[in-house]
């Protein structure tokens, strides 16, 4: 990807919560290994770091923090749903729902309302800010890569925005579940699947990138 267009890119930073990437977060454990593998934390933060240097507009878009009676009444509980409401992570108010230290939004940068599941787009007001500040490149990158990273790039091509996924700053429960969004999925529907090191070095891996 040749970053031509910087005033009208975003980086999209989906979920980087402590209950996530953090030691001692409740879903960590599950991530560590591909986490560790991908070396994501460290990925985040060197892309965190390229854009706001190239001037990037950087937008947090957060998963819900946990509320007690958070699914009480619902008819329907997906598998998420119910894992969410057995571990709570992501508890409002606690170290595991805040960003991680090394990712914090700066004053200048946005951070929009809480998605429930796997898109960030859905019940928020994440298209409603991007258009406003002229953004129609994405860039994403975050948690899960085969849930909300992959949901919110979904939706994001639907929505007539260009789609760059960064690959090893995301992770996964599984490696199976990280092959399968980007060799398997991302390829028919992202713009570029790069690597943080492409992205920042300017060099372009367009569609199928592995």
């Amino acid at each position: 990807m040749t970053l031509d267009s910087p005033t009208s890119t975003a980086l999209l930073l989906v979920d980087p919560l402590n209950d996530f990437i953090s030691e001692g977060g409740k879903l960590w454990p599950h991530l560590r290994e591909i986490a560790t593998r991908l070396d994501t934390v460290a990925n985040l933060r060197r892309l965190l770091a390229w854009a706001r240097e190239s001037a990037l507009r950087v937008v947090f878009v957060p998963h819900h923090r946990a509320e007690p009676g958070d699914f009480e009444g619902w008819r329907f509980l997906n598998p998420t749903h119910d894992g969410a409401k057995r571990i709570q992570p992501f508890l409002r108010g606690s170290w595991g729902a805040d960003f991680h230290p090394d990712l914090q939004p700066r004053p200048a940068e946005a951070v929009v309302h809480e998605h429930w599941l796997h898109n960030g787009f859905a019940g928020t007001d994440l298209d409603y800010r991007l258009r406003n500040y002229g953004i129609d490149r994405l860039i994403l990158a975050g948690l899960r890569g085969n849930t909300c990273v992959e949901g919110t790039a979904r939706y994001a091509v639907e929505l007539g925005y260009q789609v760059t996924l960064v690959k090893d700053a995301t992770a996964t429960f599984q490696h199976r579940e990280w092959a399968a969004t980007m060799e398997a999925n991302a390829p028919t529907f992202a713009h570029a699947i790069v690597t943080t090191a492409e992205l920042t070095a300017g060099a372009s891996s367009a569609g199928g990138a592995s």
